[in-house]
């Protein structure tokens, strides 16, 4: 009956943001799940929202397929008890008559999946690796299902979530579990592709090859942006056309930096459970700046200009849907060791999708830090209403001039993106070479100079 179905609803949606797309379901119509046990997942132009069962029972509907646009507590389909369930949902999930089941031998809860995947392809692929992680109700002693991130990973590796052993906490498992069997694979397989190299490329070269407008067809692939890329899109088109940037650059000598981290990196370690980075110490030499230097931290707003007395700096992070950039807030408050902590958190969580709405929002000032890809010089872009961003890159030996002799040195180029609507250069020069000191005299911190 109607009144013994619990409907599984959007959850309420951040502020500003109006829908939220369906990108995997994680259960079908008839499979029994178990409360708190992963349905949906919907992605809004920010974070990925999870969507779980609100108690135990059968899917008995499910009204949302992939791809669809929800809006917040829109019903995405009904939980009600066993008995409930449809008499041929199982009949209907394949075009081949089930075989006879004893009353002491139930179907497992993922065979349905495991059959839709055979006609649907791609498609089914979520509901597939779900079964294969014995996610069922019937697997009271299952592990924890694989967090977003990892489900990705076992998709492109074409591993199914059963042929991984999982070793993180409670057997969930981790993406060094997946990687590791993926890498197994392919060396495997490497040898057998080497025996069969050179006969195989005598057979292709005595193929005939096709015309090449069929094999650049044959090569193109087109997918769907996601929100989140359509919306890092949106902000950068929008950085560069409604503001007047401009970067200056320096470099900084990383030798007292690299040796204050030398001398304390194992006590720090011990002390505080997090190990001792140069961001942490950038996030405090560009707070100290900021201080200095309020027209950084400020903003547009029409013909006003909004001054912030606090620094809530934004730290751009690589995640497997994109950048985003979370807010570490009063860092002026914070130590190193917080602000280290609070990086970690974040680049954890923005790798599992597991980042609040509330922590992207906001933020007076930016670093990004494309050195740890490698990047040598570059000018980042504007992070709109902020005025300005600071972008560190990769850390280089380099012969400098010292005291009228060539030494060597660990060098690393620094660039400050600003609006210079609002910001002069000359701020923006001595915002820079502030930082610049900081870091070359780390003490300047502790003496506030």
């Amino acid at each position: 009956m109607a009144s013994d179905r619990t409907p599984i609803q959007v959850p309420e949606l951040p502020e500003s943001v109006a829908d939220a797309t369906v990108i995997a379901l994680h259960k079908k119509a008839g499979d029994p799940v178990k409360r708190d046990e992963l349905i949906a997942e919907l992605e809004t132009d920010k974070v990925v929202l999870e969507v779980s069962a609100p108690g135990p029972g059968t899917l008995v509907e499910l009204s949302a397929s992939e791809g669809d646009v929800v809006k917040a507590d829109a019903v995405l389909g009904y939980i009600g008890s066993a008995e409930s369930a449809p008499a041929d949902t199982e009949d209907e999930a394949s075009d081949e008559p089930a075989p006879a089941k004893s009353a002491d031998s139930p179907e497992p809860a993922g065979s349905a999946a495991t059959a839709d995947a055979g006609g649907k392809g791609d498609d089914a692929q979520p509901a597939a690796e779900s079964a294969a992680s014995g996610t069922g109700a019937d697997d009271a002693g299952s592990a924890p299902p694989p967090s977003p991130s990892v489900r990705r990973l076992l998709q492109e590796a074409g591993l199914s979530a059963g042929e991984v052993e999982g070793t993180g906490e409670d057997g969930r498992i981790q993406r060094e579990d997946v990687e590791r069997v993926r890498d197994q694979r392919a060396a495997g397989s490497g040898t057998r592709r080497g025996a069969q190299a050179e006969d195989a490329g005598s057979a292709a070269r005595t193929a005939q090859r096709p015309t090449e407008p069929t094999d650049r067809a044959e090569r193109i692939e087109r997918v769907p942006m996601t929100r989140l890329r359509a919306r890092i899109a949106e902000r950068l088109l929008e950085a560069k056309q409604s503001t007047a940037m401009l970067t200056t650059f320096n470099e900084i000598d990383m030798s007292a930096a690299m040796a204050l981290r030398g001398r304390y990196k194992e006590t720090f370690e011990k002390r505080h459970s997090i190990k001792l980075g140069f961001m942490g110490l950038f996030v405090a030499a560009a707070t100290r700046a900021l201080e200095r230097f309020p027209v950084i931290n400020a903003a547009l707003d029409g013909e006003e200009i909004v001054y912030h007395h606090y620094s809530d700096i934004g730290i751009a992070v690589s995640s497997p849907r994109g950048l985003v950039v979370p807010v570490l807030r009063d860092t002026g408050n914070a130590s190193i060791a917080d602000i280290e902590r609070r990086i970690r958190d974040f680049a954890e969580r923005a790798r599992d999708g597991k980042l609040d709405i509330d922590e992207l929002r906001g933020g007076t000032f930016t670093i990004t830090n494309g050195g740890v890809f490698g990047s040598l010089f570059s000018t980042p872009i504007l992070n709109p209403p902020q005025s300005a961003i600071l972008g560190m890159h990769a850390i280089k030996e380099r012969p400098v001039a010292v005291d009228g002799e060539v030494v060597i040195r660990p060098m690393m180029y620094v660039a400050l993106s600003y609006d210079h609507r609002l910001v002069d250069g000359a701020d923006a020069v001595q915002f820079l070479v502030a930082i610049k000191d900081a870091i070359e005299d780390p003490a300047r911190l502790l003496l506030d100079v």
